[in-house]
C-alpha cells in the first residue's frame, strides 16, 4: 500500500504546530495558519457541495491575494486537483485550458472575473467567486491522497502553439517545497517571506508559497508588484526573504538609488538569468546575498540552486538540489541521452523526486521530453569541475520576458490569423528591463483595392486583444520577405541580431 502524502499537510501540519502565527498577509489583512486551515476546509466544503470529487479537476483564476491560498488548499483537500490560470491570459486562451483540462469548475474573483466567466461559459462549466462563503458544515479533515496522485496540473507553452498540461504529484511538490524550505532557504517560523511571484506560476507556488507555508513562515503578498511599494512593504512587514525574477531585482535596485535601503536576510533569484551586475548593486543596496537557481514547471520547479553549504558562484545556477541529478547530455541525440563530460556545453538533463508525471493526454510529447529515466529541458548548460552549472543558451526559441515564458510558435498561430499577415516570425530581443522583449517580423499581404495596409501599431493593438499581456509582440516591423537560409528556414537569429543593432527595446 502506498503512504499517505499531500500537499494540504504543508499547512495543516504548520496550523497545527503554528496556530496563532500569521500565516498570509495583505495589505491590511491578516490571517493566521489556525483560521486559514479552518478556511480551507469550509471552503472545500463548498466545492464538495457544487460536485466536486476527489480526482475531478478544478481551475483557479486568481491574483496574489490572501484568497489564493485558501482556493488552493481547498481543492486539493477536497481531494480535486488544482489548475492555477495564468492571470494575464484572455477569455479564448483561457477556454482552452477549461476544455483540455476537463476541468469541472473555475474560481476566480476581483478584476479576473469576468475573464474566466467568460471562459466558463464558452467552455459549458459553471464559475464560483472565490469568496464564497459555505453556510454549512466544514470537512472535517483533508482527503486522503498518495505520493502518486495529481495534486496540480500547470499549462506550459508548447513550441507546437498549444500549451501543455504539466501534471505535477503530491511527491513532486511536497519535496520540493520541503527542500526549498530546509536545504536551500533555511525558511523557520521567524521568516517573513515577500511573495511577489505570481502564485499561478510553479515559481510562486512552490517556493515562495508553498515553502513558507511548511516553514510556518508569513507569506506577505503584493497583488501587483512595483519597486516603491516592495520597499515600503519590506520595512512595514519586516521583511527578512525576498523570492523575485531578475526583472523585479532590476526594479529593486532603480528604487534604492542612493538611499539606505532595509537589510534582508536572504534574496532568491529564479525565472531567467540574472546578470551578475544586478545581482552586486542589489546586494550592495539591500545588504544581503542572492541566491540563483533553475528550473522548471516540469520539474516542480526547483532543480539546481547556488546553496549555503555547497557554496555560491554568481553567474551560475549552483548544483543540483537534494535528491535530484543534474547533467548535460548531446543536444543532437533526440532517442538516448549521452552524457557528457565536465566543461562541454550540451543539453540540460534532470532526474529525481522532482521531475513530473508527464503531459496530460499527450504521450508522445512526454515521450520526447522523458528519455532514458532524464528529463530534457531544452535548455543549453554547461557543469564546471566544482559542479556549478552554469546555463548558456536556450536549444528552443523561448523567449522570457520578465521572467514569464513566451513560445513564438504560441504567438506566430495567433498573429498568422489576421487577415493581412501573409508570413510571420516571432523572436526574442534583448531588453534591458524585462531581460527579452517579444518581436515579430511580417510580411503583410496586398492591400485590396481602396484600402491600404495596417499599420505595426495597429498589428500591435490587435495582437493585444487576442494575446495574453505576457505574449503579444511590442515590436512588428514590416518586411518585403523574411530572411531565409538554404533550406527555406526563416533565419530567426538574423532577424534577432538586426533588431540589436536597432537597440531593441520595445515599449
Amino acid at each position: 500500500m502506498q503512504q499517505q502524502l499531500g500537499v494540504a499537510a504543508l499547512l495543516s501540519d504548520s496550523a497545527l504546530r503554528h496556530p496563532d502565527r500569521v500565516a498570509v498577509v495583505e495589505g491590511e489583512i491578516r490571517v493566521g495558519y489556525r483560521q486559514l486551515w479552518a478556511d480551507v476546509l469550509r471552503y472545500a466544503a463548498a466545492l464538495r457541495e457544487r460536485g466536486v470529487e476527489p480526482g475531478d479537476r478544478v481551475a483557479i483564476m486568481l491574483p496574489n491575494i490572501a484568497l489564493f491560498p485558501r482556493v488552493y488548499y481547498a481543492v486539493i483537500a477536497a481531494g480535486a486537483s488544482v489548475v492555477p490560470i495564468h492571470a494575464l491570459l484572455v477569455p479564448e486562451e483561457v477556454e482552452f485550458i477549461l476544455r483540455h483540462s476537463g476541468s469541472v469548475l473555475v474560481i476566480s474573483g476581483g478584476a479576473l472575473w469576468p475573464t474566466a466567466l467568460a471562459a466558463a461559459d464558452a467552455a459549458g462549466i459553471a464559475a464560483l467567486g472565490a469568496d464564497h462563503e459555505h453556510r454549512g458544515e466544514p470537512l472535517t479533515t483533508a482527503h486522503p491522497t498518495t505520493a502518486d496522485d495529481i495534486a496540480a496540473i500547470l499549462y506550459t507553452s508548447g513550441t507546437t502553439g498549444r500549451p501543455k498540461g504539466a501534471r505535477l504529484t503530491h511527491l513532486n511538490l511536497v519535496l520540493n517545497a520541503t527542500v526549498c524550505a530546509q536545504d536551500l532557504h533555511e525558511l523557520g517560523p521567524g521568516d517573513v517571506v515577500l511573495g511577489c511571484l505570481p502564485l499561478f506560476h510553479s515559481y510562486g507556488q512552490t517556493c515562495a508559497m508553498n515553502a513558507a507555508l511548511r516553514a510556518g513562515a508569513t507569506l506577505v503578498l503584493m497583488p501587483r508588484f512595483d519597486a516603491a511599494g516592495a520597499v515600503d512593504v519590506i520595512v512595514r512587514e519586516g521583511v527578512s526573504v525576498f523570492m523575485g525574477v531578475p526583472t523585479m531585482f532590476h526594479a529593486l535596485t532603480e528604487a534604492a538609488g542612493e538611499r539606505t535601503m532595509p537589510s534582508l536576510r536572504l534574496a532568491v533569484s529564479g525565472g531567467a538569468a540574472l546578470p551578475v551586475a544586478v545581482l552586486e548593486r542589489f546586494e550592495a543596496a539591500f545588504g544581503t546575498h542572492v541566491f540563483e537557481g533553475y528550473g522548471l514547471t516540469e520539474t516542480s520547479p526547483a532543480a539546481t540552486f547556488n546553496q549555503r553549504l555547497l557554496g555560491r558562484r554568481p553567474g551560475t545556477v549552483g548544483h543540483a538540489i537534494r535528491g535530484v541529478e543534474v547533467a548535460v547530455a548531446a543536444a543532437d541525440v533526440d532517442e538516448r541521452i549521452d552524457l557528457l563530460p565536465t566543461g562541454t556545453v550540451g543539453e540540460v538533463v534532470v532526474r529525481g523526486h522532482n521531475v513530473f508525471a508527464g503531459y496530460l493526454d499527450d504521450p508522445a510529447a512526454t515521450a520526447a521530453a522523458i528519455v532514458d529515466g532524464w528529463f530534457r529541458t531544452g535548455d543549453l548548460g554547461v557543469v564546471d569541475e566544482d559542479g556549478f552549472l552554469a546555463i548558456v543558451d536556450r536549444k528552443k526559441d523561448l523567449v522570457i520576458r520578465g521572467g514569464y515564458n513566451v513560445y513564438p510558435r504560441e504567438v506566430e498561430e495567433v498573429l498568422a490569423r489576421h487577415p493581412a499577415i501573409a508570413q510571420v516570425a516571432v523572436y526574442g530581443a534583448a531588453h534591458e528591463a524585462l531581460g527579452e522583449e517579444v518581436h515579430a517580423a511580417v510580411v503583410l499581404r496586398p492591400a485590396p483595392a481602396g484600402t491600404r495596409a495596417p499599420t505595426p501599431e495597429e498589428l500591435i493593438d490587435w495582437a493585444r486583444e487576442h494575446l495574453g499581456r505576457h505574449k503579444y509582440p511590442r515590436v512588428i516591423r514590416t518586411l518585403d520577405a523574411l530572411p531565409l537560409g538554404p533550406t527555406g528556414k526563416i533565419l530567426k537569429r538574423a532577424l534577432r541580431d538586426e533588431a540589436t543593432g536597432e537597440g531593441g527595446g520595445g515599449v
